[in-house]
């Protein structure tokens, strides 16, 4: 069913500072930005950096939630309900490409199943990349 790992997500208070942490501190290859969304290459593995701030209130969670890629994320997410994984987010399509469900582990921890459009996802990549360097 798990492919492999395919993002781990950390949300943070402010994402300028943790963009500039991630990628000039530590080294890490910025994949794209947007006003919502900084991701980075690390060894086949995107770490993502969300807000978890919006207009002072909390929008996202506090801990750190790990995407699994998938084949087929229907298959996935049918086999693991028939198993009594609860999901804290049905499944849905991201306007990036993805089609995921988010769950819980038994202590909290936030899973993810994702299966990924990857024509769609490097179109909207490379449209990132492209107002990032019209913006410099």
């Amino acid at each position: 069913m798990i492919k492999t790992v395919w993002c781990i997500t950390f949300y943070v208070s402010d994402l300028k500072r943790a963009a500039h942490f991630y990628g000039e501190i530590l080294g890490l290859e910025k994949k794209y930005e947007y006003s919502s969304y900084v991701g980075f290459e690390c060894g086949g593995i995107e770490i993502g950096l969300i807000p978890k701030l919006k207009g002072g209130e909390h929008v996202a969670p506090t801990s750190p939630s790990v995407e699994f890629l998938v084949e087929d994320v229907e298959k996935s997410y049918n086999e693991l309900k028939s198993k009594g994984v609860k999901f804290v987010k049905e499944l849905h399509e991201e306007p990036w490409g993805g089609k995921q469900a988010t769950f819980t582990d038994p202590d909290g921890n936030i899973l993810e199943i994702v299966q990924i459009n990857w024509e769609k996802y490097f179109s909207v990549s490379a449209e990132g990349a492209r107002k990032k360097r019209e913006q410099s």
